[in-house]
């Protein structure tokens, strides 16, 4: 798990409102990857969804359905002078062909690969462009005016594209191929290989190149995280056996507090990472399957991690003392898709984490730092970004347009690198913003992270860690995770952003 190190950052002298982007730092830009477009250019495309043209069956479905309510509604209350605010939570449907995948529009510029070598029935009316519409965080909760009546539509979390036609299209849009879904499959099924008796995973493990330490938690978190990334829960999806044993070993090493690490061997400097990763997982896989069995170890998690974030706004190696950016990045999202699984977190919680952000916080917050009074660096200016935009900022930002032109000018994808642990963080960052400077990322990770992985043998489906940044301290369970949730990006999670910059 990285701490500080490893390359500084370098600020971008651009404007953040420029139109192009600086040189690349002397490194060549691989063929067809242009710089960033003139703004005219970079604006162009059309609405997600034109509701008059096209409107999806579960809409009308729903507006049916809502009439009935409200009616029923004032029939059973017809001694009161109005009807209140009337609570409506929209969930998925299990059923694909209740997706309404006409409501998108093909570029087959973007991601001509997918669509050639795709078998799938559900892609051949698919039509997709740039402006797929995301899950924007504002959007969350929609107001709807019925006369002098109003109800509130709460929109279901950032999780929904993890399958069917959703993940399909949403593979198209955002330049998924044939070739990162292999890879996926290949890595996945290395991870069934690898499970153990039990249901954990292994740091260490029985295969080559393992951890020089153990660290249970955190690689079955971790591998979790792979599978249900994939659209996987323990209650459906092809390795349903496998997050089923994984998920029950976790919640059968939950303490009391909501500690998932206590009951196992964790080096000390290792703990609060596995916390935050163990929570993630199983708050995510609580939003996937709304399974009941899973609310009150999943809210036992938040809760412990609310009780022991620090005075500083984050979270470090040991409760409530000091903390980094590093290990405050996990416990972000792991509240954050608490709260997407519809789980109690405090407004505060965030807040604190906004005030941490601050004092690691360089160049006006485009870049961010291990800990305050340090110097900035690529992987932690990634994840503070992201950090950032969980907690609201828009694309927008001068901050953010500023440091996803450096990322974009200065620290491309470059495989050499071996820098699992920042691609991870601006990966996301990267597809969030959208735009160029994901086109220009995303080309290379796309070819690159899939000829890097083993192809043949017992590793078949991993990645190796020699050479690489903490490879040594996560080994081969670590780089394979980190580079499958690279791979996953398309449809792990819905885009923030409307991507029309």
């Amino acid at each position: 798990m990285p701490p500080s190190g490893g390359q500084r950052w370098r600020r971008e002298a651009v404007d953040p409102t420029a139109t192009t982007v600086p040189a690349n730092n002397g490194k060549p830009r691989p063929a067809g990857v242009s710089a960033l477009p003139a703004e005219s250019e970079a604006d162009e495309g059309t609405d997600f969804l034109e509701v008059e043209k096209s409107a999806p069956a579960w809409l009308i479905s729903l507006v049916v359905h809502l009439v009935v309510l409200l009616l029923l509604a004032l029939l059973t209350f017809p001694g009161t002078s109005g009807v209140g605010r009337l609570m409506i939570e929209l969930g998925i449907s299990e059923k694909e062909e209740e997706v309404d995948l006409a409501m998108f529009e093909l570029d087959s510029s973007e991601a001509p690969e997918m669509l050639e070598a795709t078998e799938m029935s559900e892609l051949a009316d698919v039509q997709v462009d740039d402006s797929f519409s995301p899950m924007e965080m504002s959007d969350l909760i929609v107001p709807v005016e019925m006369g002098s009546m109003q109800a509130e539509f709460k929109v279901s979390s950032a999780l929904a594209g993890r399958s069917g036609g959703m993940k399909q299209a949403l593979l198209a849009t955002y330049g998924g191929t044939q070739a990162t879904q292999d890879a996926v499959k290949l890595g996945l099924e290395w991870l069934k290989r690898n499970q153990q008796r039990g249901g954990f995973w292994s740091l260490s493990g029985r295969y080559s190149d393992g951890s020089s330490t153990e660290n249970k938690p955190a690689a079955t978190a971790m591998a979790l995280l792979a599978l249900q990334g994939d659209g996987n829960t323990h209650l459906s999806g092809e390795y349903k056996d496998q997050v089923a044993g994984g998920i029950k070993w976790l919640v059968g090493h939950q303490d009391r507090e909501g500690s998932f690490v206590t009951k196992s061997q964790v080096p000390s400097h290792q703990a609060l990472y596995a916390q935050g990763q163990c929570m993630i997982a199983i708050c995510e896989l609580y939003a996937m399957s709304k399974d009941s069995w899973l609310r009150e170890p999943a809210q036992r998690a938040v809760n412990y991690a609310v009780e022991i974030q620090s005075k500083e706004g984050g979270w470090r190696y040991y409760p409530r003392r000091e903390s980094d950016t590093s290990v405050t990045g996990w416990f972000l999202m792991g509240l954050k898709s608490a709260q997407m699984a519809g789980l109690e977190v405090p407004g505060s919680a965030f807040a604190n984490i906004g005030y941490y952000l601050d004092t690691v916080a360089h160049y006006d917050g485009s870049a961010y730092s291990y800990q305050p009074n340090s110097a900035p660096s690529p992987a932690m200016t990634a994840e503070g970004l992201l950090c950032r935009q969980y907690l609201g900022w828009q694309e927008d930002h001068p901050a953010l347009k500023e440091a996803v032109l450096t990322i974009d000018a200065k620290y491309p994808f470059v495989l050499d690198d071996r820098d699992f642990y920042y691609w991870y963080y601006a990966t996301q960052v990267l597809h969030h913003y959208g735009g160029q400077p994901w086109r220009n990322w995303n080309g290379v990770m796309r070819e690159a992270l899939p000829k890097a992985q083993v192809q043949s043998g017992r590793e078949a489906g991993s990645w190796a860690p020699q050479g690489s940044r903490w490879g040594s301290t996560g080994g081969r369970l670590y780089t394979t995770c980190l580079s499958l949730f690279c791979l996953e990006v398309y449809y792990r999670h819905m885009p923030l952003y409307k991507n029309e910059n």
